[in-house]
């Protein structure tokens, strides 16, 4: 006989919040966990403390992997909650067959937890800059979905000298941008603001345009010559830091890229989008040079205790076994650096992001940086090889509102080109 979940009340639920190995689980959409109202709910994001378990992973076949990565032990009290005691019953139903055996469902979480101010709610703080495919298709079909009040976007596919990524199948009525057009392949640093602004207006792009960015999962034929992670969103991020930088005012992130527009079963064109050219960006760049820091003033935060320089690279590269990139020779870290572990190495960011490309649930990220000593009340400036991987991280920090975060542009590839900067390898004493 199949076991079935426990119902539990709004009042049992509060009496178990916050308690040791009770584990409040929501499986709705990561765009709901994360802020967006998607069923009417009085108000927006997820019971306070709850961790994010989308009900469609349970099509992965390394589901109970990811629950396991999670820290979503089988001897921990399981709460379920969702949009309807029908999915929550199915998502409760695998704990138990995956061998958790206290189980419990909540199915009261719309009509009564979002209609009581009272009850502990918590979202994450720019949600609205990570939207998903559902958003975008609405956009793109001329509605006004929610949270967006612009007259003009640009949808851009983001690759790096890879339009075959964009020609083979992209979001329809989306143009490509290279990052190339925003950064320069001898530093691999944002242009000078000159060339942003001539780059932004052939795109079609000025400081009142809403920006919709997005990648694909697709390694370039050239990717041992890659800046940074060879595939997907990356790119769309670094060149959302630039736009930024430069002052549009409306940037978007599609969450999951195009991976996520394909699992949303929406159409794919392959068609060829011209680039609209205007006559005029509208602001002067750049409009907000704090999100930038270089190499002067990198040396500062360093001796500053109110800063900190944040290393977004893999733990070989960051004790200097690689150097993460065939084009840079030496290894180590610049010293005083903070650990913020991307993950394996320069080419991915699995620490970042979920299994389906959505990025990962913004309090473990808070929670593994804090650890670390990385921490909202400081000046903190993410840097990695050149630059991708330290503009995703940024902006992880930048959506959860933490208010003093930039991009060390230069990073390793141009600290560790100056023999008169300092470096060190192996493990730091701290972490001995």
């Amino acid at each position: 006989m199949e076991q079935s979940p426990e119902n539990i009340s709004t009042h049992q639920l509060l009496d178990m919040l916050g308690k040791p190995n009770v584990k409040v689980i929501d499986i709705r959409p990561v765009e709901a966990y994360n802020g967006w109202i998607l069923q009417n709910e009085q108000r927006s994001g997820h019971i306070k403390g709850a961790k994010s378990l989308p009900e469609k992973w349970l099509n992965y076949l390394d589901w109970i992997e990811i629950v396991r990565h999670k820290n979503i032990l089988p001897d921990d009290k399981i709460i379920i909650y969702g949009y309807t005691s029908e999915v929550a019953d199915k998502v409760a139903k695998r704990f138990l067959k995956s061998g958790y055996l206290n189980v419990m469902v909540y199915t009261d979480f719309i009509e009564e937890w979002t209609n009581n101010p009272n009850l502990p709610m918590e979202h994450l703080a720019n949600y609205r800059h990570l939207v998903s495919a559902e958003w975008v298709k609405q956009l793109i079909s001329g509605g006004k979905p929610t949270e967006y009040n612009n007259n003009k976007y640009v949808v851009v596919h983001s690759h790096y000298r890879n339009r075959d990524a964009y020609l083979t199948g992209h979001i329809p009525g989306a143009i490509d941008m290279d990052t190339l057009a925003l950064e320069a392949p001898e530093t691999w640093n944002r242009r000078s603001p000159q060339e942003l602004k001539s780059a932004l207006e052939k795109h079609g792009i000025s400081s009142d345009t809403t920006v919709i960015l997005y990648g694909k999962f697709m390694f370039p034929e050239n990717a041992d010559e890659f800046p940074g992670s060879a595939a997907g969103d990356i790119g769309a991020i670094r060149n959302a830091f630039i736009m930024m930088y430069a002052g549009v005012k409306d940037v978007r992130v599609l969450n999951g890229g195009f991976q996520s527009w394909q699992d949303a079963g929406l159409e794919v064109s392959t068609e060829d989008v011209p680039k609209k050219s205007i006559e005029e960006f509208s602001a002067t760049i750049p409009a907000l040079p704090l999100l930038a820091v270089d190499t002067p003033e990198a040396k500062q935060m360093i001796a500053s205790a109110d800063s900190e320089l944040v290393c977004v690279r893999s733990w070989p590269e960051y004790i200097g076994e690689v150097s993460g990139y065939n084009y840079i020779k030496p290894r180590g870290r610049i010293p005083g650096a903070v650990f913020a572990d991307c993950g394996s190495d320069a080419y991915h960011m699995e620490n970042y992001r979920n299994v389906d490309h959505t990025t990962r649930e913004y309090q473990e990220i808070a929670n593994n940086w804090i650890k670390n000593g990385i921490t909202p009340d400081k000046h903190l400036a993410f840097y990695c090889g050149t630059g991708w991987r330290g503009s995703e991280a940024w902006f992880n920090a930048w959506l959860m509102g933490w208010p003093k975060v930039s991009v060390y542009d230069g990073g390793w590839f141009e600290w560790s080109a100056d023999a008169d900067n300092p470096f060190e390898t192996g493990i730091p004493e701290a972490a001995n």
